[in-house]
């Protein structure tokens, strides 16, 4: 059986969040590479606006 990651939400200000579950390696892989999964490179409106409220953050992932 492969093994399923989970995308957790790191806040450096706040306790971190599991975001999304049940993701192969590849799928974990490809959403941290996207920019928009981190405070220092988001550019979308929803994003930044998260980084306003929480402070810096990025997205990690770890198997299940």
């Amino acid at each position: 059986m492969e093994a399923t990651y989970k995308i957790i939400r790191n806040f450096m200000h706040h306790p971190s969040e599991v975001i999304e579950t049940g993701l192969t390696l590849e799928e974990a892989q490809e959403h941290c590479r996207d920019p928009e999964t981190s405070s220092s490179k988001c550019q979308g409106a929803d994003m930044v606006a998260l980084t306003e409220k929480m402070g810096p953050w990025f997205d990690g992932y770890d198997e299940e």
